[in-house]
């Protein structure tokens, strides 16, 4: 094993290394590395070059690495087309990570039916054409991040075939048309995360979608162990251990802010539906997602009251419903998220009283703007006497019958994604106190179990 992570080496790597022929493990992630990818040893199980600045393609001699798991290429300025060997090897590749690069063409078709892929993240190059359906050979995929390419696809139903599936992030491409029932009821069962921002869908979500994500529902999710999404390596050197983290690099855009996340806990739960064409009501279905930690539906056309079942989401920290077409009254049961840190109404049609006390003592009038109907602090509009008190809807007012959406790691102006940060969070711009007290509030959590 050859481990120099973390150590500001400059240079490019010595093409010594390919004649290391017994080396099975090289992790030079986290430097300033320069050049090309020198042809890699031919025993090699774990290559971890990420985050440098390399340059040039992929090397063809990739696809002699027979007995390859583990391929972190990602954040460099690597380029050119992705090997479809890379499909044919998914019989022994358990995690492949080509993210924030400049990859172009189209992402490779075949997947083997033996296929072990667990984490696949090919985000923020420049891939186009759809997504491959032998993906759905991966039985055991956990982690699916295609965001920021300009695929164009409907989508991918066929994933509901995927019952380890636990994040699924097709944001910022081209995806459109309707999100289709799931005939299996297996489907997604483990999706915990959803990133689904700036595409084209349109139409109402079905109710089987929400009714099978049991992994953010009471009776599963809080008898589940809390860990990292990662693969792990034991190892009989000094290092004892090591490991590739299977989200390494996921993003958070949250109020004009882009942070950067190093590692995933899994008990982090975001739908993120935000700036597609979506239409209908918002389901009160919803509601029973009660360890939900970010939910956004905003920007897009949803119609209705805000249902009052929202406010059975106990564990809520970031709500935004902006930029809707949302009527009626702030129901007085999102007083009861107590850990309620982002509210963002705006853009809505709302009317009355704005509830007071707990949590909503401590929003702004920006959670609010553009409804001019509502009153009451932190607005400067005073209520009149027959609006002092706010009704309390019925849980029963949205019928069974209502579409809805769902979302996910956050849209252009309210998001939030997921993520935790095990060592620590990379902001682009600043440290907002409202994200700090959420990422310590989990890691809060997740010591207690």
């Amino acid at each position: 094993m050859l481990s120099l992570q973390s150590n500001k080496l400059t240079g490019e790597i010595p093409l010594v290394i390919g004649n290391l022929t017994s080396l099975q493990m090289l992790s030079l992630q986290s430097n300033k590395l320069t050049g090309r990818i020198p042809t890699p040893p031919p025993l090699l199980q774990w290559y971890a070059v990420s985050t440098n600045n390399l340059i040039g393609e992929i090397p063809s001699s990739v696809c002699n690495l027979t007995s390859l798991k583990v391929m972190a290429l990602d954040e460099n300025n690597l380029e050119g087309t992705i090997p479809k060997c890379i499909g044919n090897m998914s019989s022994s590749l358990t995690a492949v990570d080509l993210g924030n690069n400049n990859f172009h063409g189209q992402i490779p078709e075949n997947f083997a039916k033996g296929c072990m892929l667990r984490s696949l993240g090919i985000n923020n190059n420049e891939l186009e054409g759809s997504l491959p359906r032998s993906l759905g050979n991966c039985k055991g995929l956990n982690l699916l991040n295609v965001g920021n390419n300009n695929l164009n696809d409907t989508f991918p139903s066929w994933l509901g075939n995927l019952d380890q599936l636990q994040v699924l992030i097709l944001r910022s491409n081209r995806f459109y048309g309707q999100i289709e029932s799931f005939d299996i009821t297996v489907s997604l069962t483990k999706l915990r995360i959803i990133d689904l921002s700036h595409n084209n869908f349109s139409g109402y979500l079905p109710t089987p979608f929400f009714e099978h994500m049991h992994a953010i529902r009471d009776e599963y999710g809080k008898n589940v162990e809390p860990n990292y999404m990662r693969e792990v390596k034991p190892t009989k050197d000094a290092f004892g251990v090591f490991w590739v983290d299977y989200a390494s690099g996921l993003s958070v855009t949250a109020k004009g802010l882009e942070i950067k996340f190093e590692s995933l806990l899994s008990i982090w739960t975001v739908i993120d539906l935000s700036s597609n064409q979506f239409r209908g009501e918002i389901p009160k279905i919803l509601g029973e997602l009660h360890l939900l930690l970010v939910l956004n539906l905003s920007h897009n056309c949803l119609i209705g009251p805000i249902p009052s079942s929202l406010g059975n989401l106990s564990e809520l920290e970031s709500l935004d419903l902006s930029s809707n077409k949302l009527e009626g009254r702030i129901p007085t049961e999102l007083k009861n998220l107590g850990f309620l840190e982002v509210l963002n109404l705006s853009q809505n049609s709302l009317k009355g009283p704005i509830p007071q006390g707990k949590q909503f003592d401590t929003f702004t009038k920006d959670s609010y703007m553009g409804n001019s109907d509502l009153c009451g602090f932190p607005l400067s509009k005073n209520c009149g006497t027959d609006e002092e008190t706010p009704a309390k809807f019925d849980r029963d007012d949205d019928g069974d019958e209502l579409n809805w959406k769902f979302s996910i790691l956050m849209g252009y102006g309210c998001g939030l994604v997921l993520g935790m940060s095990m060592a620590y969070i990379v902001f682009t711009t600043g440290k907002p106190w409202w994200l700090i007290r959420i990422v310590e509030r989990v890691r809060q959590r997740f010591a207690k179990r």
